[in-house]
């Protein structure tokens, strides 16, 4: 039998000749240093700053440029990996990503480590969606393949919880060692990756027009937002910026709505059940990140904390998240996914606007302990949020949902940075500047939190209007028939 004809039966033979296990450590692997390099860099950024200079607008892109990259890049990420296979399509990225990584420790300068972070973001992109589809090929039961995820979602919660210890404790040699943890790790993975069975490949169309105007749109928006920060509102820059913006989320709006295969089909946006969950993700990442970049420069900047100080101030918090994020699962299938979505995203709040009203004297245990509830809020919310958009749309569109589910996010920790960075940008009303960005984003995660309270589960059947009902590429490495794959009832958070 011929090789496109193994790949056409699903590569069966392929597949048991590779090692699960090892699919599985690979994928955990990777999921853990994309995830702590979204932690790590906030509590360095006083260090960087001092050794390679620079404004607050260039911490705001060393913390952006790799979100943003992640952010654009996950919506056609599914399609690279149907073209090239998930095996491939994660070893590409991962080497890509480590390569980025040992760039950014070796950055001479602050531009160059800015570049270097956007490349790091795009290989993080390419890593995401493929490290889930990885472990689906190397586990064929339903069983073992759903523990296979809860372990990858371990992955996610260690990275998270130890990101601001880590990255304070390797700011003790240089900043730089944060990016070169990286290396030993990812060079694991690919070791484990050489060991995994070969991935079939598909035929999936690219839309080169779709996300060249994704990456402009986005990075126009928070160019502009960073620069009214240093320049104000009337800079030529920044009214440039903003025209661009407009003018390419025209363009990826037609394009997607007259494209045979858009990466974002206009009929999803139309289900309420998947605004309200990206409206929530964007929400969460706004407030809780957004937090970390806050509290990362003022505990050092105005306390005068060392960063190992500032990045175990952050270990309740985190610790707590991981934590709770497996008992969320649990909380849903008592009561519903409204009752933890609404819940957990009112606590976040609450903790934010606790945290923007307490004196600047308040001694910084108290500030770790205030918290807690952001902490805790997200963990509740998110993995509900996730499982409930997922099997709100086909299963045929469960990728590309999930895709547009997880830039949603990444754009909320974007926005977030580059907003709360421009009001912080005067040192000597930082506190204010600290206290306003909180209101600002208790305000955008209670908005969110009202809106979840309308969600329900059977809001949006998946077979309702306002959807192609022709198979579409989804972003795990594969298209489904809404017939053929279950949805699991829960799913975990991507952390």
């Amino acid at each position: 039998m011929s090789l496109p004809a193994q790949y056409a039966r699903g590569s069966g033979a392929l597949r048991r000749r590779g090692q699960p296990a090892a699919a599985l450590a690979a994928a955990l692997l990777g999921f853990f240093v994309i995830t702590l390099d979204a932690l790590v860099v906030n509590v360095a950024l006083p260090a960087i700053r001092t050794d390679l200079g620079g404004g607050i607008s260039g911490l705001q892109w060393v913390i952006d440029g790799y979100t943003l990259m992640f952010a654009a890049l996950l919506l056609s990420a599914g399609s690279l990996s149907d073209r090239i296979g998930a095996r491939r399509s994660f070893g590409l990225g991962l080497a890509v990503f480590v390569a980025a990584s040992a760039a950014c420790g070796l950055s001479p300068s602050l531009p160059v480590l800015i570049a270097a972070r956007l490349v790091q973001g795009a290989g993080a992109a390419a890593m995401m969606p493929t490290s889930l589809a990885l472990i689906r090929e190397a586990y064929t039961d339903p069983v073992k393949r759903a523990r296979a995820v809860a372990l990858w979602a371990v992955g996610g919660a260690v990275a998270s919880a130890a990101g601001p210890a880590a990255g304070g404790a390797a700011s003790l040699i240089s900043w730089r060692m944060i990016f070169f943890i990286n290396l030993p790790v990812g060079l694991a993975a690919l070791l484990l990756l050489s060991r995994t069975a070969y991935s079939p490949r598909q035929p999936a169309p690219f839309d080169v027009t779709g996300q060249v105007s994704a990456v402009i749109a986005m990075s126009a928006l928070t160019f502009a937002t960073i620069e009214a920060g240093e320049h104000g509102f009337t800079a030529p820059p920044v009214w440039a910026a903003a025209v661009l913006t407009l003018l390419a989320t025209a363009v990826f709006v037609r394009v997607q709505s007259r494209a045979a295969h858009p990466m974002v089909p206009l009929g999803l946006l139309r289900r309420r059940t998947v605004v309200i969950s990206c409206s929530a993700g964007f929400a969460f990442m706004a407030g809780f990140y957004g937090m970390v970049f806050l509290f990362s420069l003022y505990l050092q900047q105005q306390r005068g904390l060392s960063a190992l100080a500032t990045g175990t101030a952050f270990v309740p918090m985190t610790m707590l998240s991981a934590f709770i994020n497996p008992l969320s699962a649990r909380a849903a299938e008592r009561f519903g996914p409204r009752i933890p979505i609404a819940f957990g995203l009112f606590l976040m709040t609450a903790g934010l606007i606790a945290l923007a009203a307490v004196p600047g004297s308040t001694p910084t245990w108290a500030l770790a302990l205030l918290m807690l509830p952001v902490g805790m809020g997200g963990p509740l919310a998110m993995p509900p949020t996730t499982a409930l958009l997922v099997n709100s749309v086909p299963a045929r569109q469960t990728g590309t949902a999930s895709g547009v589910f997880n830039t949603s996010r990444q754009l909320g920790g974007a926005i977030a940075v580059a907003v709360f960075g421009a009001l912080i940008a005067d040192p000597a009303h930082m506190l204010t500047g600290v206290r306003t960005s909180l209101l600002l984003a208790a305000a955008v995660v209670g908005a969110a939190a009202v809106a979840a309270c309308f969600l329900r589960p059977d809001m949006d059947h998946p077979t309702g209007p306002g959807l192609d009902p022709a198979p579409s590429q989804n972003q795990t490495g594969g298209s489904e028939q809404h017939t053929s794959t279950p949805v699991p009832r829960t799913v975990k958070d991507t952390g």
